[in-house]
């Protein structure tokens, strides 16, 4: 069997990320893992269950969102509360005991209890519409914040002094309080009268005391019953640990009791910060990373040969050429996030020196950043640099029409210029597809370009103008390699001034892409897994 431990945590904490339907998602929740088990899910090359550390009450959500809903799964928390159930419930909050006289007032947003005209709860949903948090409160003051789990009942319930967390209460299905954190110094104490977790054994569970009643922290409790559920599972078992502080924690000491594949993510987990775990990576039995980059990374950090690491691409490639030729414009993407500023200055320079020779070409700036004044900021610095640089700052920004006389009509249309630039801001992997189908180039002079965009890429069938040369783009071939900003409005002529041109880089985009299909990177994990078994 093989097993992975995800890293789905909130803010380096043992909870999941889970947050209302109406509040902006900050951050993609696509990593490593969630690629992984959709590759394991859909292909059933090998059989797998997911390991949750975290508290996860809405994790049914989660797994219906990525499409894999009915993956097999552990959590360390259900054994903890003793949680049996498995389904999804429908629950409404109205099944709640309220007060006499409670009246319920319906924002577009969330529902809010009203006893006696003073606020007395307020009830946030999920975007599946069921009810994820109700908080009471008291003479205006939050007093109380209760977690619904998605399977009908309360999780996990908050405990507020003057609107400050003081400990959180983990609940049984049941209601009974199983454990208490304190928010202070996050020392734990069990319940004495519930002093249990299950313990799955032989395809059911049975019951285990916890060896104390107090703990530390949270992850001493999470190691207890980790460690009685990995005793309980065969010796031949793998175990594919995703790098994140909270995982070494508990897994370091398994690394040589276990066969542990470890999997490196982005900047998730570098080594540079984390030099006193270097032992466990050389007793791994084996490393993945995301792309070569990290593999660089992870082995300049690591000071040392690493026999068994390999790169396996968390996206897949899907061939889907897009509408660009079917646009009338040619637009160029253009990913910013982390771009230095003066690198930043003279890009949007030279974008401007191109699209003044171009008439249908359009720069797309994206960023994957969910700041919602973002888009307004960037293109407000944009056209300063424009305007510095004596172009005219009408193409980022129109001008505000005030007077609207017929006369005045007439002469702001003389005088009109088209804007040239436009903020795509995609923070999901969904709303980055679809922005790279109507894109006919991309353009990243970051020092490491995006991975996922890379891919996304080939998979379109478009060029692209990177600093240096990846295994998703040979230069001369599918895009060029530029260094020197200067060169990028002959890049752009070059792919964009002749359809001969841009095809031929379209032809060698699909062959790249060949590469890094499902089934070769099902490949490479069969490779990883015959590597460990031997």
């Amino acid at each position: 069997m093989l097993y992975f431990i995800p890293a789905w945590y909130q803010q380096n904490k043992w909870r999941e990320s889970e947050q209302s339907w109406h509040t902006r998602r900050m951050h993609t929740e696509f990593d490593d893992t969630v690629k992984q088990v959709q590759m394991f899910y859909r292909n059933g090359m090998r059989d797998f269950k997911i390991l949750l550390l975290s508290h996860t009450p809405n994790f049914r959500h989660f797994l219906h969102r990525q499409g894999v809903f009915h993956a097999p799964y552990w959590s360390c928390f259900d054994a903890i509360q003793e949680v049996e159930r498995r389904k999804a419930a429908v629950f409404s909050f109205h099944n709640l005991s309220w007060p006499d006289n409670i009246e319920f007032v319906y924002t577009p947003f969330v529902v809010v209890a009203y006893l006696e005209n003073v606020k007395y709860a307020e009830i946030n949903f999920g975007e599946a519409g069921n009810p994820i948090e109700v908080s009471m409160y008291n003479a205006g003051s939050l007093s109380r914040r209760n977690i619904y789990d998605d399977r009908g009942f309360v999780s996990s319930t908050e405990v507020y002094d003057n609107g400050i967390i003081v400990y959180t209460d983990y609940l049984t299905e049941k209601g009974n309080i199983k454990l208490r954190e304190y928010a202070a110094t996050g020392r734990i104490e069990i319940n004495e009268k519930s002093n249990t977790f299950l313990l799955s054994k032989d395809g059911g569970s049975e019951r285990r005391e916890f060896k104390q009643l107090t703990y530390d922290s949270m992850k001493d409790v999470i190691m207890e019953v980790m460690t009685a559920n990995l005793e309980a599972r065969d010796e031949d078992d793998v175990f594919c640990v995703a790098m994140h502080e909270l995982n070494v924690q508990v897994m370091k000491e398994f690394v040589e009791k276990r066969k542990l594949i470890l999997s490196f993510y982005g900047d998730r987990y570098r080594m540079r910060d984390h030099l006193d775990n270097k032992d466990m990576v050389k007793k791994a039995g084996y490393v993945v990373t995301d792309s070569e980059a990290t593999t660089r990374y992870l082995l300049r950090d690591m000071d040392e040969e690493l026999t068994k690491v390999i790169d396996i691409s968390p996206y897949d490639s899907r061939m889907d050429f897009g509408i660009s030729q079917q646009l009338t414009v040619q637009k160029i993407l253009v990913p910013v996030d982390n771009l230095s500023e003066d690198r930043f200055i003279t890009l949007m320079v030279q974008l401007a020196n191109y699209i003044m020779t171009n008439e249908n070409a359009m720069v797309h700036i994206f960023t994957r950043n969910a700041e919602y004044d973002l888009p307004d900021r960037l293109l407000a610095r944009i056209a300063e640099i424009l305007e510095a640089a004596g172009f005219d700052r009408r193409m980022v920004i129109p001008d505000q029409v005030e007077d609207d006389t017929a006369e005045n009509e007439q002469e702001i249309e003389e005088e009109q210029v088209p804007v040239r630039f436009f903020v795509e801001q995609c923070v999901d992997e969904l709303s980055v597809s679809r922005c790279i189908r109507e894109q006919r180039i991309m353009v990243d002079m970051r020092h490491n370009p995006d991975l996922f965009l890379q891919i996304n890429c080939i998979s379109s069938a478009i060029p692209q103008i990177i600093r240096r040369e990846t295994q998703y783009m040979q230069n001369m071939y599918n895009g060029f390699v530029v260094t020197d900003f200067e060169q990028i409005p002959a890049a752009l002529e070059y792919f964009l001034d002749s359809l001969y041109n841009w095809n031929q880089a379209k032809v060698y985009s699909y062959d790249i892409a060949q590469r890094f299909t499902t089934k070769k990177l099902l490949g490479k994990w069969k490779d990883v897994m015959d590597s460990l078994e031997k």
